[in-house]
């Protein structure tokens, strides 16, 4: 999706990805815990982190309530009309998002020159466009001004940077649309059903997949990982 070429290479991260209510969040903050017995770790989630922001600022005095009503209209819009290209404001807005999760991704890259192994709830991906997947929001537009298509463009190499950072091992959670909406009753299951349609056709950039069944018993996912953990570790060190 993007004419800059990045080469890969691998990180010392445990990347976690899969459908809201697979169980990602139980799995990182157990695998940290065991870890952490071995050597220094921490967790860092990867998320753009949208809703975050968005309670950030409803909770601002005066203007913050009508200021995130009005950002979640402009993200419904995207959403609800996918190939639209957006308005200059919402498009910066999408691509600050980007931005964001960049920040982040720099401090995962910190930690691992530190000699940290950093243990990720998501990863993000350059393979299929859309926040909804860890990919380029702008991606799914077409058009727009040459601002719009500016922004869309700098998202896209931004993606393809952090997309090039492969990770040790990737841990895929994968579960049906019933178990997700039952623990995710706040979720559109509309999103969850193209989450477990479309994650488990990431590649992430060549890493290591070890695929587990959220719904199986947290040990057994739990010990599953670790076994694969260490295995990928090992290979990384040869």
């Amino acid at each position: 999706m993007s004419e800059r070429h990045y080469p890969p290479h691998i990180l010392p991260v445990i990347a976690l990805t899969g459908c809201d209510g697979s169980g990602k969040s139980t799995l990182t903050e157990s695998l940290v815990a065991r870890l952490r017995e071995l050597g220094p770790v921490e967790p860092l989630y990867l998320g753009q982190s949208s809703g975050r922001i968005g309670e950030w600022v409803r909770d601002l005095p005066v203007v913050g309530a009508p200021l995130g009503r009005y950002l979640t209209r402009k993200s419904d819009r995207v959403h609800d009309r996918p190939k639209q290209a957006p308005g200059g404001v919402t498009a910066l807005a999408i691509y600050l998002l980007s931005r964001w999760r960049a920040h982040k991704y720099r401090r995962m890259l910190r930690l691992c020159r530190a000699g940290t192994l950093v243990v990720t709830d998501r990863y993000p991906q350059a393979e299929i466009p859309g926040f909804l997947f860890d990919g380029p929001e702008l991606a799914k537009t077409e058009g727009g001004s040459w601002w719009v298509r500016w922004l869309r463009k700098r998202e896209q190499d931004l993606y393809a940077w952090m997309a090039s950072g492969v990770p040790a091992l990737l841990i895929r959670l994968n579960v049906d649309e019933v178990t997700a909406h039952a623990r995710k009753p706040d979720h559109k299951l509309s999103s969850l059903r193209a989450k477990i349609a479309n994650i488990p056709l990431l590649t992430f950039n060549g890493a290591h997949i070890l695929d587990l069944d959220g719904r199986d018993a947290p040990g057994f996912v739990l010990e599953a990982s670790l076994r694969a953990t260490q295995t990928a570790l090992e290979s990384t060190r040869r």
